[in-house]
């Protein structure tokens, strides 16, 4: 699955292990810092590969000495089946296949270095996976200094490819999970590139809320049945009770009134046979029930999400929407979306900016970074009208143009399409709810590309009044040989027969900028100025990049303009 080919398997393995920090540190509530590093060593034992070496490190808890065999060389040690809870575990297949493939291309397991606040010195070993019997092995076990309170540190050496762009680009992963965690401070160098490093923006760690149960009504028979064997020998009553959200004794009794046996409810679990399994699901189908509670989902939240935008690069403006918390197939999703544009002004001049629009697609808070053609994100975009919010789309397809539209999905219950986990099942009611999030920032960002159309459209107008009325009227009284007087009078006739047109489009401006300035008070939208940090340096004053207001050059340019166009320059007869 997350190995299927050289670039895919750096890629997985970077991924398990950045994931595995982010949880660790959320967990124990630390600011999590996570460096990174990436590099060609040799050639690879695989044909067109090379000896990637990764190195992944944190400042988390850290991790006990029972416990590094589990982590790195158990698959399935603490698997989540069943235990709904908004954590990254849930996206991933494990760090223990990232150990396994290293075996296999490397003849080398994991090398970790771990140390808890316990710890007088730090841990240093390497781990295998005897694949056989599902089991960790330790090898080469010893104690080293390390300056690190606390934490982990991994280093793989892998066959691979490094791919640092595109749909599985290492950097588009960095930048995306830098993006929907706010709170992280990254630092990575990928090859001979330098040190790059992404700080923080927020001080808050995220709160992941308590894990819930499954509904019965998000399950397929396999599923219910399979969900029965994390309860050993309880019986069916306790299980349904305990292993279920929304069951009651309420709803057992209903289960009764619709035809189940009471000696079925009463039954223990390892002795009850697959006939009365489906006969207790299918039971449980027929009958109505609450939907689950939506208190165990968790948002970014637009605030810190706003922030974290502007770290996507050279960004004009954008807009972001936080959806309630909504109840989709009977699973509590929490939808947010943000939209940005990025500078390129030559692009825009030129008419260039035909490119689609970026994707950034994220699942409980994870890069999705492949099959996003059939993800439910991807149908959601394609089905908004993006022309209407003044952005060019060809029919039933992706915007264009230089922007970025992120878009994460938060649930403890996500149906992804395969087991790779890349796209995310497209229901009917989950595509709805990401349309209407989308629509949402769609229409905050318009104001924002109406008030630029208008400002545009008005400036044009303008200066055509200015390069070709004194030339129409010169040429016109030289034809008809009229005097100056008469040149002065035809002038100012042809201004304010064709000034209509700007006082029309000067108060279609005016109210564009008043719109705009709405939003912009009400905080739906954002603008990044570039003469934010001249401003600050000439007035001394230590303003936030975010508190600067918005500085209206445009509507400033043209309403100078238009004073100048209503003051006729008279021409001098030739």
């Amino acid at each position: 699955m997350g190995f299927s080919s050289p670039t895919k398997a750096v890629l997985t393995t970077l991924k398990e292990a950045v994931d595995n920090s982010l949880d660790a540190c959320e967990e124990a509530e630390i600011l999590p810092e996570i460096r990174v590093e990436i590099s060609k060593v040799g050639p690879g034992t695989l044909k067109n590969t090379d000896l990637i070496r990764i190195q992944v490190e944190d400042n988390g808890p850290g991790l006990d000495a029972d416990d590094v065999t589990k982590v790195f060389g158990e698959y399935l040690a603490s698997s989540k089946f069943g235990r709904g809870r908004c954590s990254r575990g849930q996206q991933g297949i494990g760090i223990s296949a990232a150990t396994t493939w290293a075996q296999l291309t490397s003849a080398k397991g994991v090398q970790v270095i771990t140390k808890t606040a316990r710890m007088k010195q730090a841990l240093s070993c390497v781990v295998q996976v005897d694949i056989k019997n599902n089991k960790g092995m330790l090898q080469d076990k010893k104690s080293v200094s390390w300056d690190r309170p606390s934490g982990v540190k991994v280093e793989f050496f892998i066959d691979g490819r490094l791919q640092l762009q595109g749909e599985g680009g290492l950097l588009t992963y960095l930048t995306g999970t830098a993006l929907v965690n706010p709170h992280l401070t990254l630092k990575y160098k990928i090859g001979d590139a330098p040190v790059e490093k992404i700080e923080r923006v927020s001080k808050e760690v995220p709160a992941v809320p308590d894990a819930t149960e499954p509904h019965p009504h998000t399950m397929k028979l396999g599923e219910f049945i399979a969900h029965s064997h994390l309860f050993g020998k309880s019986t069916v009553t306790t299980w349904l009770k305990k292993g279920f959200s929304r069951v009651s004794d309420n709803v057992l009794q209903e289960l009764v009134k619709a035809g189940l046996k009471k000696s079925i409810l009463e039954t223990s679990l390892d002795k009850v046979t697959d006939a009365e399994f489906k006969e207790v699901f299918s039971k449980l189908q027929s009958i109505t029930l609450m939907a689950p509670s939506t208190r165990s989902v968790m948002i970014i939240g637009e605030e810190a999400f706003s922030k974290s935008v502007r770290r996507l690069g050279e960004v004009d403006f954008f807009s972001v929407v936080t959806r309630k918390p909504a109840i989709c197939d009977f699973k509590p999703v929490a939808v947010e979306v943000a939209i940005a544009r990025l500078k390129n002004p030559l692009a825009r001049a030129e008419g260039e900016d035909d490119s689609p629009a970026q994707v950034l697609r994220f699942a409980n808070r994870v890069p999705l970074q492949f099959d996003k053609a059939a993800c439910a994100m991807v149908k959601a975009i394609e089905s908004v009208n993006w022309r209407t919010y003044g952005i060019p789309q060809p029919k039933n397809s992706i915007p264009l143009g230089p922007y970025v539209i992120a878009v994460s999905l938060v649930s403890p219950f996500i149906k992804f399409k395969n087991a790779s986990k890349e796209t995310v099942d497209a229901s009917d009611e989950l595509v709805e709810e990401l349309r209407r999030a989308l629509i949402q920032a769609g229409q905050r960002l318009s104001r924002h590309i109406r008030r630029e159309a208008r400002a545009e459209d008005l400036e044009n107008k303008i200066r055509h009044i200015e390069q070709f009325c004194p030339i129409l009227v010169d040429c016109l009284c030289r034809i008809t040989k009229s005097p100056a007087k008469r040149k002065e009078k035809a002038t100012e006739g042809l201004m304010k027969l064709l000034g209509r047109d700007v006082q029309h489009a000067e108060k279609q401006l005016e109210a564009a900028v008043e719109d705009h300035q709405k939003a912009l008070k009400k905080g739906k939208i954002q603008l990044i100025e570039e003469e934010v940090a001249e401003e600050t340096e000439g007035e001394g004053a230590d303003v936030a990049p975010e508190e600067v207001p918005e500085k209206k050059a445009a509507p400033a340019k043209a309403a100078k303009a238009a004073k100048k166009a209503k003051t006729p320059r008279k021409e001098k007869a030739v």
